[in-house]
């Protein structure tokens, strides 16, 4: 059914628990997973003083390289086919969201799994939920993995 998965990964508990539903749908249907890091660019900030912006994303690249080389040698244990890519957003209007749909279409992914914070309430308004967002612009089937709710 599902040939080609695709599992977003960030670090957090949450994207672990969408790692290991990816790896129990793959070894289901016999599945290549494909795991995607997206390294969002840093917002040229006028009023914090001098920082630079490309430091910041270097350290974001290194952070997901890493991160990357784990599940690579987590998928391998498990005895599945799969590949990783970092992704980087191409401009300033594409967020993590808008990364992903393009990176999901590109690679002709038949399912992505993505965790969802399970946040609610005021803490949802406030920061948003980058699973929400992808949902609303996916053209693939997306399989929303929950974590534990918090606030």
């Amino acid at each position: 059914m599902y040939k080609k998965i695709l599992v977003a990964v960030d670090g957090s508990e949450t994207s672990k628990l969408a790692l290991a539903e990816a790896v129990r749908l793959a070894k289901a249907f016999q599945s290549t997973v494909r795991a995607v890091y997206i390294v969002d660019s840093p917002a040229m900030l006028f009023d914090v003083g001098y920082y630079d912006p490309t430091e910041l994303r270097k350290s974001f690249v290194q952070a997901g390289t890493a991160l990357l080389a784990d599940v690579g040698s987590a998928l391998s244990k498990e005895g599945l086919t799969y590949e990783t890519t970092l992704v980087e957003t191409e401009s300033v209007g594409e967020d993590v969201a808008g990364a992903l749909q393009r990176e999901a279409a590109q690679s002709g992914a038949d399912v992505v799994v993505i965790g969802t914070h399970g946040r609610r309430g005021l803490a949802h308004a406030m920061l948003g939920s980058v699973a929400e967002k992808f949902i609303r612009q996916a053209t693939t089937p997306v399989l929303l993995v929950r974590g534990p709710a918090k606030g």
